[in-house]
């Protein structure tokens, strides 16, 4: 963490300001991800089955997601 402090003072105010808001932002997603993930889980707990499908679910998006070549 000292590393990282030490490696913003060489950043002017604007710069420094504009590492600080990316890594909030990404601290955000995170955090929304997250909540996302939790309410899906109570969600796919309400109908059972939907659990046994959901893996499958879940590679195919990732399979969609991925960048074409």
């Amino acid at each position: 963490m000292s590393q990282c402090h030490d490696a913003t003072d060489n950043f002017d105010a604007k710069t420094r300001r504009k590492l600080q808001d990316q890594r909030r932002m990404r601290f955000r997603r995170a955090i929304e991800t997250y909540a996302e993930q939790r309410q899906l889980q109570h969600e796919l707990g309400e109908f059972p089955d939907l659990a046994l499908i959901s893996p499958l679910m879940d590679a195919r998006h990732r399979q969609s997601a991925a960048p074409a070549r």
